[in-house]
């Protein structure tokens, strides 16, 4: 398996596998990163500034990513682990744990002190993990993700 930056080329495969675990977890698609209009073009997206997204591949397959950006409408200092989806062939495996590290390291470099996560209610395995990797829970929303159907909220120092 390999973890790396995603390329101009990739947009299409991460977009169509984001979408199918939408799909087969039964994920609600409205008020989710489903309708975001970065999701069809996410290198762009991740080119911004103190914006990284990784993939993880098996022989050039994308199997799942995440990235980091800054947290819209808030505080410089605070960024979002966003966008974390893996195909059900690497789930349990280790990977989600190294991709967040990664992301996490990449955030540190850049001066974030505060990471925002948010997810659904019935994705109990990614909570397990978040919380593994040391987020914790808090009672409302940060930012301005537009993710209205998320309603677990977490949040990890980085300092």
């Amino acid at each position: 398996m390999e973890i790396r930056p995603i390329q101009a080329n990739n947009n299409k495969a991460i977009a169509v596998l984001i979408r199918s675990v939408f799909i087969d977890m039964g994920v609600p698609k409205k008020g989710t990163a489903y309708e975001d209009k970065e999701l069809d073009n996410m290198y762009e997206t991740y080119l911004g500034e103190r914006s990284v997204y990784y993939l993880v591949l098996d022989e050039n397959k994308i199997l799942g990513g995440a990235g980091i950006s800054p947290l819209k409408d808030e505080a410089t200092s605070v960024c979002e682990l966003q966008k974390m989806y893996f195909s059900p062939k690497i789930r349990g495996k280790g990977l989600g744990f190294k991709v967040i590290q990664k992301c996490l390291n990449f955030a540190k470099i850049n001066e974030f002190t505060l990471c925002y996560i948010e997810t659904t209610p019935i994705m109990h395995a990614a909570q397990r993990l978040y919380k593994k990797v040391g987020f914790n829970y808090i009672a409302k929303p940060l930012g301005n993700t537009g993710h209205s159907s998320c309603s677990i909220w977490m949040t990890k120092s980085l300092i």
